[in-house]
């Protein structure tokens, strides 16, 4: 790994590449714990759904709000992932046990952890319901449940992974077979997906097209490779900026890009996969692969399809600049699971927790909101382009589909510094300040960025 002062300059620059090695070697001497075990109760000031990025974060904002022991999560998993980092661990360049860390871990410092799974919500009675048959209620409810993975979707899968050649790294059960297809390719056909739904970070699927590219010709075998990217969707990025250099990159590189592609089925023993046609319903066309990368169709989990907080397609109805429900006015949602008309990424999460927590703090007792222009959310959302093992395009923008960029430079270009931003300093800020609550945006990269360069 370059280290940072290779980046940047000076004696400040040392410090924070010091800082750097500690977030990404030994950054679990720093997490959070939970506090001694208290009695468990039915009713929270603020009551979150989902341990992931967003309801850990607006935990640890609101305990700092309303205290610790009025803040309750429920969550299921033993284990919290920084899932952005799974790019690199597919392709070889990080390990997947750097990506998690134990549940208990991140929970903020005395806030209750409720271990059980959502099974109802009922926002008319201000309350949930759980798998082990608890009654929860709340004067606030935050709704961070994240998108579902529906791998059932594609015939063939998910059994198709316990066959070679298949990977994905959007699942921590399937992202190894990633980097094993990459390093067992031999000659053929590397094939990479993007389905006809909505994905979290929409960039991934093309991530790992790139490092592919990359470490096929690191290792000779760029000559017998024809990779293919076959994308539901009819432009390469939706931001103009990005997307025409992510063509430029296409055409230097000779990538195969196949538009309004859909995978719906995968015949892992034989080593093909079925695409349909979207401009053509019911025209279909078999492709023999050597490696196959495959994203999954995604929605939102079950419990909120049919819950009253879901809009017609089963996301959490909320006002976009705001984030709270547009019919209950003390529920909020944050994340993936929402309706907001933007790219679901972890980088978002800063930008959108900052948002709800001054909107909270202008909440009138009944509930009115005052003087909300401070706590707009702008749909920004970041998308770090992962070009090559040392190079990203930092894409940054807002529900306009114009660029928001952090830097003083041109962000359409690929940088290294960009590179060590996403493979270091992130995970950095991650695990140390946005769990926290700490983390506000992009503004502190700026900070970093002037901190490093004076």
């Amino acid at each position: 790994m370059v280290p940072l002062v290779a980046v940047v300059s000076g004696s400040r620059a040392q410090l924070f590449a010091c800082l750097l090695r500690l977030g990404t070697q030994q950054a679990g001497l720093l997490q959070l714990h939970t506090g001694a075990s208290h009695a468990a109760r039915n009713h929270y000031e603020v009551l979150v759904l989902g341990g992931g990025s967003g309801g850990i974060t607006m935990a640890a904002r609101m305990k700092r709000k309303v205290g610790a022991e009025n803040v309750a999560i429920v969550e299921p998993s033993e284990r919290h992932f920084y899932q952005p980092i799974w790019t690199l661990v597919g392709a070889g360049a990080k390990q997947l046990s750097s990506s998690g860390r134990p549940m208990a871990s991140v929970i903020p410092s005395g806030v209750e952890w409720i271990k059980a799974r959502v099974t109802e919500l009922n926002p008319d009675k201000n309350c949930i319901h759980t798998d082990n048959d608890e009654q929860i209620s709340y004067r606030y409810l935050i709704i961070a449940l994240g998108i579902q993975l529906n791998y059932e979707k594609i015939k063939g899968l998910p059994e198709g992974f316990a066959h070679p050649k298949i990977g994905s790294n959007y699942s921590v059960k399937t992202v190894e077979k990633t980097w094993k297809a990459l390093q067992d390719f031999k000659e053929g056909n590397a094939i990479f997906t993007f389905p006809n739904t909505p994905v979290k970070c929409a960039g991934a699927p093309q991530k790992i097209m790139y490092l592919s590219e990359a470490y096929f010709r690191k290792t000779g075998k760029r000559s017998k490779a024809n990779i293919i990217f076959n994308t539901s969707l009819g432009a390469i990025f939706g931001v103009k900026k990005y997307a025409d250099a992510l063509q430029e990159i296409i055409r230097e590189r000779n990538l195969t890009v196949n538009y309004k592609q859909n995978l719906i089925e995968v015949r892992a023993d034989k080593q093909e996969a079925v695409f349909e046609n979207l401009d053509k319903p019911g025209e279909t066309q078999v492709i023999s692969y050597e490696m196959l990368h495959v994203t999954p169709p995604m929605g939102p989990p079950d419990v909120l399809k049919t819950s009253p907080v879901a809009d017609a397609a089963g996301w959490v109805d909320v006002d976009k600049e705001t984030l709270q429900h547009k019919r209950y006015p003390n529920v909020f949602g944050i994340g993936d699971c929402t309706n907001l008309p933007t790219s679901k990424t972890a980088a978002a999460i800063g930008k959108i927790t900052s948002s709800i927590s001054l909107f909270l703090k202008k909440m009138s007792p009944r509930g009115t909101y005052c003087n909300k222009n401070k706590s707009l959310y702008d749909g920004y959302t970041s998308c770090p382009l992962v070009t090559g093992y040392n190079r990203v395009i930092l894409a940054e923008f807002g529900y306009k589909a114009e660029p928001l960029e952090t830097f003083p430079f041109n962000q359409s270009k690929e940088r290294l510094s960009m590179y060590v931003m996403k493979a270091d300093l992130m995970p950095f800020l991650y695990w140390n300040m946005m769990l926290r609550g700490y983390w506000g945006g992009p503004a502190i990269l700026r900070k970093l960025f002037h901190l490093g360069m004076s």
